[in-house]
């Protein structure tokens, strides 16, 4: 069989990866070549990823977008396992300068830059497609609603009736993003785009603004099979949003997905976790230490002043240097609400719910957290940090610091608000390390609550924020008191196995073996 993926993202190239998406750009390709089916990806190459080793220039393509006919640049990397990715480029696609994948738009004008440029690019894949560079694909798989374009035009565009004989597919990595624009009257438009494309606007249109185009929306009801992350959590966006009580479910789009439920084109796999040899020397305290100043000092290199929170964190190193707790509580996330509101929960006690949590650590204790996002997040953290001398906020990401941090931690910490897989919980497990996580989609369905790690829930935010930090003392009570049922938790997450095999076979079982009705 012979499969295209489309998405914004891919793990495989250094710097294009943000998130999730990208890690499963770049694994699920590899499981699906071994067994015996031929993989593209196409992805934009942000007017730098032409550039990296490998990379070989192919013949320009024309592509017609805002009443212009654009050249765009392709390039074809040949990638591990024989999987081919192609890079098409266009100064629009890098629209957020080289290499930016996403851009923020000020809040009256969301997914303005990014919506334009994808659209180029889901333009461009499809003329990529219909030129046959890519030969006789039989699955055409989108990735979130980036790639969403290509079903538009695969179904309303007539230069691009013929993809529609290749069986859609779409993937959705995160409900909650859906890059809605208006269909008229603004330069990030579908009728500014497209001008000459005759849709169907009620199978694309956003049921909370009518006036506008959601991308998302389009995927789900256009595609011929829709699939989500994890099962859980394709059963969670088949109910309503309940803000009052902090669920997230179908983000507007629950009767789309109903319908897609009772249509059977609606399928939940669970991502897989690649899995290496064990490093045989585990870090110590004082390797974190030493890791993280120097990943610290690397930061406020990188920057024309000192941050606060950097200057804050080389304090606490400092002094932990001379005496470095003895058991290290740690997360590692991207700071966004749906990763970490739970954490800014005021209690009844007038602390926030992660003030509660440290003040709930033993002496030797100490809780180390690695992300960077939200400035309000951001901000949050590094207060919290400088009042709080159990507390190391490292704010920036680095690769080789998440290593040790996943190897060395007692107790990972994922209280995310709701969760389509997570990643997180599958690299602390691998290490060894149990996670306590709020019981929601993908958390759900990797950790089984007193078996490999912990699990909590809750009817509201303050109740789940109860609980968490509830949670929080009885498993530390438990490693406490009893190290050899703790050990045996250990072994039982560190043998946990989350299989890109496995799901690559799914893949093919329930999204690619014929076309559903509907």
């Amino acid at each position: 069989m012979k499969i295209c993926m489309i998405a914004a993202e891919n793990g495989s190239i250094p710097g294009a990866k943000v998130g999730g998406l990208g890690d499963v750009v770049r694994d699920i390709p590899q499981a699906l070549a071994e067994l015996g089916h031929e993989i593209d990806v196409v992805m934009p190459g942000y007017q730098r990823f032409a550039g990296v080793t490998g990379a070989e220039p192919q013949q320009p393509l024309k592509s017609r977008f805002r009443e212009e006919l654009l050249e765009v640049e392709v390039s074809r990397l040949e990638l591990a396992g024989g999987v081919r990715c192609w890079l098409l480029d266009h100064p629009y696609i890098a629209a957020g300068g080289p290499g930016r994948i996403y851009c923020d738009d000020p809040p009256g004008r969301p997914f303005a830059t990014d919506a334009s440029k994808f659209a180029l690019f889901g333009a461009a894949a499809c003329q990529l497609l219909v030129e046959g560079r890519l030969g006789d694909v039989d699955v055409i798989h989108l990735h979130d609603w980036h790639a969403a374009f290509v079903a538009m035009l695969a179904r309303f565009d007539p230069r691009y009736e013929s993809l529609g004989y290749a069986r859609l597919v779409a993937s959705i990595h995160n409900l909650a993003m859906q890059g809605i624009r208006p269909f008229a009257d603004d330069e990030s438009s579908l009728e500014a785009w497209f001008p000459e494309l005759e849709y169907k606007r009620k199978a694309i249109a956003d049921p909370r603004y009518p006036d506008c185009f959601n991308p998302m929306r389009a995927a789900i009801n256009l595609c011929d099979k829709v699939h989500t992350v994890s099962p859980t959590y394709a059963r969670e966006i088949r109910k309503s949003n309940q803000p009052e009580i902090g669920f997230h479910g179908g983000e507007g789009l629950e009767r789309d997905l109903q319908r897609a439920h009772r249509a059977s084109k609606l399928s939940g796999i669970l991502n897989g976790c690649e899995y290496g040899e064990p490093d045989l020397a585990l870090p110590s305290g004082e390797d974190l230490i030493d890791a993280a100043h120097k990943q610290v000092f690397h930061w406020i290199g990188d920057g024309p002043q000192v941050d606060s929170s950097h200057f804050i964190a080389l304090e606490r190193l400092a002094r932990w240097r001379e005496r470095p707790p003895g058991h290290w509580i740690t997360s590692i996330s991207r700071l966004t609400p749906q990763k970490t509101a739970l954490f800014q929960v005021t209690m009844e006690d007038g602390n926030s719910c992660l003030e509660n949590i440290l003040a709930a650590l033993p002496q030797d204790h100490a809780f180390v957290m690695l992300g960077s996002g939200d400035a309000e997040i951001e901000d949050f953290l590094t207060r919290v940090a400088a009042r709080s001398d159990n507390f190391l906020f490292l704010k920036g990401y680095s690769e080789p610091l998440s290593r040790i941090i996943y190897a060395l931690g007692a107790l990972f910490l994922m209280p995310s608000s709701f969760e389509p897989c997570g990643i997180g919980q599958m690299l602390a497990m691998r290490t060894g390390q149990p996670c306590l996580a709020h019981r929601v989609g993908g958390l759900k369905d990797t950790i089984e609550n007193d078996v490999d790690g912990f699990t909590f829930t809750g009817r509201d935010p303050a109740r789940q924020s109860e609980a968490f930090v509830r949670r929080l003392r009885q498993a530390l009570s438990l490693k406490r008191r009893s190290p050899q049922r703790w050990a045996e938790i250990r072994r039982s997450c560190a043998a946990r196995r989350f299989s890109w095999t496995e799901s690559a076979q799914q893949y093919c079982e329930q999204l690619y073996g014929g076309r559903s009705a509907g």
